[in-house]
């Protein structure tokens, strides 16, 4: 019974490691997104999108780890990603408004 279980542990270890490679390639096109554009929306979403795969590779390295305290860093940087999401639209939506004001003086 011993040799199931240790087989199973195994399985679940490539498992997690072969979603590990691909989260990570994730986050690397994401960052290609994040920096290409074209627009800041598209760089948005990428942001926010790029935050939610690093908590899940956080979850994922809780379970493989057995360690309990990755979830709470895994909260904590899911309040930080949320939070850095609403400053950078609080950000873009100052520049488009200064920009349509400009817009709108200059055809006046």
């Amino acid at each position: 019974m011993e040799i199931g279980i240790q087989s199973l542990d195994q399985a679940y270890r490539i498992f997690f490691i072969a979603v590990l490679v691909i989260l990570a390639i994730m986050v690397i096109l994401c960052l290609v997104r994040a920096i290409k554009g074209p627009r800041i929306a598209d760089r948005i979403v990428a942001t926010n999108m790029m935050g939610t795969i690093v908590m899940v590779i956080i979850a994922i390295l809780a379970i493989m780890l057995k360690e309990g305290y990755l979830v709470d860093i895994c909260l904590i940087y899911a309040m930080i990603s949320f939070l850095a999401v609403i400053v950078l639209t609080k950000v873009y939506m100052g520049v488009y408004r200064e920009r349509k004001g400009e817009e709108e003086n200059g055809n006046n």
